[in-house]
């Protein structure tokens, strides 16, 4: 609610009151017709009607408290998921004040004012380190204060630039820690009711509520990177030797041949170490599992592997996490092979719904029931293609909806077809199109 514009419309109904009062009761003293007091009296019944039915009726008052909670939140929202840093903790200011009795309001991390907002003050105080005990007495013990102390409202009046009567300062918290704080300023000390105070504190649990999810995306975050260096690091040492010796065998029958493997070979593991971003395109995904497919084919023969490519060109550019098709092509390659018999793996890209589907179905041996199961029991210090597809599976999740998922499905001598379910990422390519 803004108190500004609630004053105003106060002041109207209250004059228009004044106005059938009075016209009322000269009315009656004057004997005037009985149409001018008739007039008032239905008036004042219609505004005392009126006035009660909106702040006594409880739907008006949930529904009204509600709207008022889903606004803020979804304004502070896109700044709080960002952290807290000065840019956020300035917008939040911005969006809170018209809502708020105070004439000012500041955030803290705690060390420095990081926002500061007020109805027609300068802004003294962004940036500068916090300086009284109240605000250190909150972050530590994690418990609203509100200060009426004359001496300490005096410096403070000082100190930002204009009269206050009254200061309301609650905490941020994240998992039982202070990470900041909340500060509302007043210029009367009877503007800080029960109402504002409820109306602070809850700002203060959505904001730290917020602050949290923050926290949890960024954890998130650096668990997948962590992954993404695990994974990394744990690339088969067997892969790398079978390589390089693959490499020198070809140095005497064919060294043209040679050459280029090598260079494919440097621009492979460049690409692998580098490839620590977020996302990257699907293109490229794409692109850096064929150079190691290259590189088995020189291994085994160019006609055992034969690998054969579908993919909706409309989802090229989708982002993805790196390094999520090469492990299964990996899988197939080391458990699929028959002797004497081609390996065929087909990489299918395509759309399901709001989701992306990537399917990479291989023609192998296959895998019986307990193999299966065994592919998700892989202990974190195991290495292999087991522990890849398991983080290939928690990274999915990690970047895109909830309801990612990878599902193995094989059949012994029939082969193995593994799906990637990229939740939500046919609809975000849509709306990336569209913003292009």
């Amino acid at each position: 609610m803004d108190y500004r514009k609630y004053g105003m419309s106060e002041t109207i109904l209250t004059t228009i009151v004044a106005i059938l009062v009075m016209t009322l009761v000269w009315g009656l003293l004057s004997g005037a017709a009985i149409i001018y007091p008739g007039v008032a009296a239905i008036g004042l019944v219609i505004i005392a009607f009126v006035v009660i039915r909106s702040t006594l009726s409880p739907d008006q008052v949930r529904a009204t408290q509600i709207s008022k909670t889903l606004k803020f939140a979804s304004q502070t929202l896109e700044h709080m998921r960002s952290g807290l840093d000065s840019d956020s903790a300035q917008a939040v200011c911005d969006i809170l004040l018209p809502s708020s009795q105070a004439r000012a309001i500041s955030i803290t991390d705690t060390q420095t004012h990081l926002g500061f907002t007020g109805n027609k003050v300068p802004n003294l105080v962004t940036g500068k380190p916090l300086m009284t005990k109240e605000i250190h007495h909150v972050l530590q013990t994690r418990e609203m204060m509100i200060i009426t102390n004359s001496q300490t409202l005096a410096q403070l009046s000082e100190q930002i630039g204009f009269r206050v009567e009254a200061v309301v300062i609650t905490p941020l918290v994240i998992r039982d820690n202070s990470v900041g704080t909340l500060k509302f300023y007043y210029s009367a000390r009877p503007l800080v009711d029960k109402t504002q105070i409820a109306i602070v504190r809850g700002l203060s649990e959505l904001l730290s509520t917020q602050l949290s999810l923050s926290e949890l995306d960024r954890q998130s975050e650096l668990a997948t990177r962590a992954e993404l260096r695990a994974l990394q690091s744990q690339i088969n040492p067997h892969f790398l030797f079978n390589t390089i010796n693959t490499i020198a065998s070809l140095i005497r029958t064919d060294p043209k041949r040679a050459r280029e493997l090598l260079r494919e070979f440097a621009q492979f593991y460049r690409q692998t170490l580098e490839n620590s971003e977020t996302a990257i395109p699907l293109s490229r995904e794409i692109v850096q599992t064929m150079r190691y497919v290259t590189f088995e084919k020189a291994r085994f023969g160019e006609d055992k592997i034969v690998v054969k490519t579908d993919i909706d060109p409309e989802f090229e550019e989708t982002l993805v996490p790196s390094f999520i098709i090469q492990p299964i092509i990996e899988n197939s390659i080391q458990h699929g092979m028959r002797d004497g018999v081609p390996l065929t793996i087909q990489i299918k890209v395509y759309k399901d719904g709001e989701d992306v589907v990537i399917s990479v179905a291989d023609d192998g041996i296959g895998m019986n029931e307990a193999q299966l199961k065994a592919l998700g029991k892989t202990k974190p210090n195991e290495k292999g293609t087991g522990i890849a597809l398991k983080n290939v599976a928690g990274r999915l999740r990690g970047y895109f909806d909830s309801d990612s998922s990878m599902v193995v499905r094989s059949e012994p001598n029939e082969g193995t077809v593994t799906t990637l379910h990229l939740g939500g990422a046919a609809e975000q390519q849509g709306e990336d199109t569209q913003d292009a």
